[in-house]
């Protein structure tokens, strides 16, 4: 569904669309029909509680608790689940309550504009025949995907099943959205492994490497509770879970895959970065060695010159017409001897 933008806030350099408004839209479907429609009161969703199809709720703004406690008196939603849907700051978990399961999911994004990966956390709630979505307060989600098979002419699977299913879907959605970040993700750490094959003087992929890397992080934060939750879901006998085990099966494999990829992603970052430093260790080897092999040759060049610069008055080659000569001659046999040396070393 669309939204607004109301204001605007700016965190890490970035800005991220915020909504001031609680957004409250309501899909309610069976096999033969379906109900879609945006309101503004949210008593206005208890009309489908008593109806026996299956009814989402989503809810995009959790900063007004009054909504919340509304919401949660009619649909019997307990007190502590109320507060973690209002803080924000949740870590990823499932609880079980005697009407309703309960879900905390991070929602990952990559912002274009900003090349940086947002999270926004989401929270789920199954009920036996109602899913309620409960969204963070930035604008935009990727259940657009879900929307669209509901509304599809075919009456599929979705239109056919009950909330299990569609609490599935949203978690997987969630899920598969993960590998696209990360495919961006993975996109920038190729080019920075061009850069650094290269040996792209005009870009140090330093700063770029740590932000990936700490982005990185955050997926694997983000992505790793997953894996327990799956599992509390699939080993709860939960009466409302019980037929659709299987899809959370592979929910699972998806999730284990996602953190597989994650953790391959954060290594990668950590080898480009030991490759960059390597490479400018070699270049600055290099360096130290053609100075090196300079300051070697006109070390004793040197010396004779400084022998022969001083002032005494007494020095026979001084008097010598052929010494200016004989200095030249011994001085370039030294270096020639010096430069056959480095050569048989192999240092040259």
């Amino acid at each position: 569904m669309s939204k607004k933008t109301r204001k605007k806030k700016f965190t890490d350099s970035s800005e991220e669309r915020i909504l001031s408004e609680v957004k409250i839209s309501v899909m309610d479907y069976s096999p033969e029909h379906i109900v879609e429609k945006e309101i503004i009161d949210v008593r206005e969703s208890y009309d489908y509680r008593e109806k026996h199809n299956v009814t989402w709720i989503n809810i995009d703004g959790v900063h007004d608790g009054q909504v919340i406690k509304t919401i949660g008196l009619y649909y019997n939603l307990h007190p502590l689940l109320q507060e973690d849907i209002t803080d924000t700051e949740q870590r990823p978990k499932v609880d079980f309550y005697e009407d309703n399961i309960f879900v905390v999911l991070q929602m990952l994004s990559y912002n274009d504009k900003a090349q940086r990966v947002e999270n926004e956390q989401v929270s789920l709630v199954l009920g036996e025949d109602y899913v309620i979505s409960f969204q963070g307060d930035v604008e935009g989600d990727v259940f657009e995907t879900v929307r669209q098979r509901l509304r599809a002419k075919n009456k599929g699977k979705l239109r056919n099943s009950g909330a299990a299913y569609l609490f599935y879907l949203l978690v997987d959605t969630i899920v598969d959205n993960y590998f696209l970040v990360l495919e961006r993700v993975a996109e920038n750490l190729e080019a920075l492994e061009e850069n650094i094959i290269d040996n792209d003087i005009n870009h140090d992929p330093t700063r770029d490497l740590y932000d990936l890397k700490r982005q990185l992080n955050m997926v694997r934060k983000s992505v790793r509770p997953m894996r327990e939750i799956v599992a509390q879901l699939i080993r709860e006998e939960a009466k409302f879970l019980a037929s659709d085990n299987l899809y959370l099966r592979d929910l699972y494999d998806h999730v284990v895959q996602v953190i597989d990829n994650t953790e391959s992603y954060i290594e990668l970052s950590s080898s480009l970065l030991d490759l960059h430093l390597s490479i400018i260790g070699n270049k600055t080897n290099d360096v130290m060695k053609v100075l090196t092999i300079f300051s070697t040759i006109f070390m004793p060049l040197t010396f004779i010159v400084g022998v022969y610069g001083m002032n005494f008055k007494y020095m026979p080659e001084l008097e010598s017409k052929s010494a200016y000569f004989i200095v030249w001659g011994v001085m370039i046999v030294i270096t020639i001897f010096i430069y056959i040396f480095f050569k048989r070393k192999k240092w040259l």
